[in-house]
């Protein structure tokens, strides 16, 4: 059982004691401290408006409730956007002139896990120092709720399932008469949750009509384990060519992951779903991109094929959307299929992310797995070590960088040490109590035995 509190909000299991896990008292505690800094924060003489939705998992009902009252009680307006996803929530913020947002979402974990994302008036991830100042606040426990004249009040709006497609397929790059032409025959995993009705409501509007939907209860019992990796996908493979489909497509729960399988079932690669996307963006638009220090080095061999220049970023997208912003870039993300395409909104999206992918393979005109030909063949290894409590990072990764002194070390966001034309992230999760052991290289087998070589160093030292 976890409770972690990070820059990816707060995040824990369900079930067992107050501040071991995301309990009740947990819960109340740190969606107080939150409201009570927005409130802190707002110069409006109208009540604090923040907007609020979750995925599809099944404790979100019993968060939502103690979100929505806690919130209620301390004088502030809800927008409750019910079944929703991450990135629907970020939009509404904005278009509705909130204060912020929270997303009760745990992302790709398990479902046991469940979180709550704080967002900004701007519909973006609080910055740390925010996050720092929630969990001061939630450590005080000083709170002053409301009179029973001034509480807040609720509002159910589900029109923005509606809203949110429409801003995709008016967006000025994604080519939905494109899309239609090609008659696309899909296959969507989405995962029991709200990916079920969002990723084929948009295909609708884009004009794909043959959909085939995968685990499509929205009830929170993932079918398989949530995040959209190659060993979870097997079955959606496999309907690919059943149904001989021109593809698939997976998301996560919270839809702001995305990933592609290929007509013949291969993988088209999480990695590769930036890269690609990427492609067309710069294609029509110049600029500098952005990915996080994790994901694979064909975006920045793309970026400057482009004219572009790349700059890398720590993992965690707030820190991707900050260097985004320091240098203007047309585009980002993240390796794990996070799609960030800044004046749609700052946020991964895997609803743009299919509109700018479909598009881009609608105008290439042949298979998507030709699309991916056009792409380097570099095999990323993600690895994870599990930490119990007590351990030194600190020391390991010393220990680590005075092993490999010879080499460029990237200190930044852990370790990242380069080797040739290869590198070796290593790094703390945001989001789960493991260490994270990414390689790269362009044969799979010498990124394993890379990622081998530095688990064995890290248990060493452990």
């Amino acid at each position: 059982m976890a409770l972690i509190k990070s820059i990816s909000g707060i995040r824990g299991t369900i079930g067992g004691k107050p501040g071991e896990t995301l309990s009740p008292l947990d819960i109340v505690k740190f969606t107080a401290a939150y409201g009570k800094i927005i409130q802190a924060g707002s110069s409006s003489a109208k009540p604090v408006k923040i907007v609020i939705g979750r995925d599809g998992r099944i404790s979100g009902e019993m968060v939502r409730n103690l979100v929505v009252n806690t919130l209620v009680a301390l004088g502030i307006d809800v927008v409750d956007l019910g079944l929703s996803t991450t990135p629907t929530v970020e939009v509404a913020v904005t278009m509705e002139n909130a204060d912020g947002g929270i997303i009760l979402t745990a992302s790709h974990n398990p479902k046991e896990w469940n979180a709550l994302k704080l967002l900004n008036k701007d519909g973006e991830f609080i910055s740390a120092e925010a996050g720092a100042k929630v969990l001061e606040e939630a450590a005080k426990e000083d709170f002053s709720f409301a009179a029973v004249d001034k509480l807040g009040t609720v509002r159910i709006d589900d029109s923005y399932l509606a809203k949110h497609i429409e801003a995709v397929v008016n967006y000025p790059l994604v080519n939905a008469p494109a899309i239609a032409a090609r008659k696309f025959k899909v296959v969507v995993d989405a995962i029991n949750s709200t990916g079920a009705t969002f990723v084929p409501a948009l295909l609708r509007v884009l004009g794909v009509e043959d959909i085939i939907v995968l685990n499509k209860e929205v009830n929170g019992k993932f079918a398989h384990n949530p995040e959209p990796l190659p060993e979870h996908l097997s079955v959606l493979s496999n309907e690919v060519i059943k149904n001989k489909a021109d593809l698939g497509i997976a998301v996560d729960p919270d839809v702001d992951r995305l990933c592609f399988v290929c007509e013949d079932g291969t993988m088209f690669g999480e990695e590769y779903t930036l890269v690609a996307v990427a492609d067309y963006i710069l294609s029509k638009r110049k600029g500098n991109t952005v990915s996080n220090m994790s994901s694979t080095k064909a975006l920045k061999e793309l970026t400057i094929k482009h004219g572009g220049q790349y700059f890398p970023s720590s993992v965690g997208e707030v820190n991707v959307v900050t260097k985004m912003k320091a240098v203007n870039a047309v585009i980002g993300g993240e390796g794990n299929g996070g799609i960030i395409v800044p004046d749609f909104h700052y946020g991964r999206d895997a609803l743009i992310g299919i509109g700018l992918f479909l598009s881009h393979l609608a105008v290439y005109g042949k298979s998507i797995k030709s699309l991916r030909g056009l792409y380097p063949d570099y095999f990323i290894s993600k690895n994870k070590i599990e930490l119990d409590k007590g351990f030194d990072i600190r020391s390991i990764f010393e220990n680590i960088q005075k092993r490999y002194k010879n080499n460029p070390v990237n200190t930044e966001d852990g370790l990242k040490i380069e080797f040739d034309n290869d590198w070796v992230h290593l790094r703390t999760s945001n989001t789960e109590p493991i260490i994270r052991v990414y390689a790269e290289s362009d044969f799979e087998s010498k990124a394993n035995h890379m990622a081998m070589r530095l688990m064995q160093d890290i248990k060493e030292f452990m």
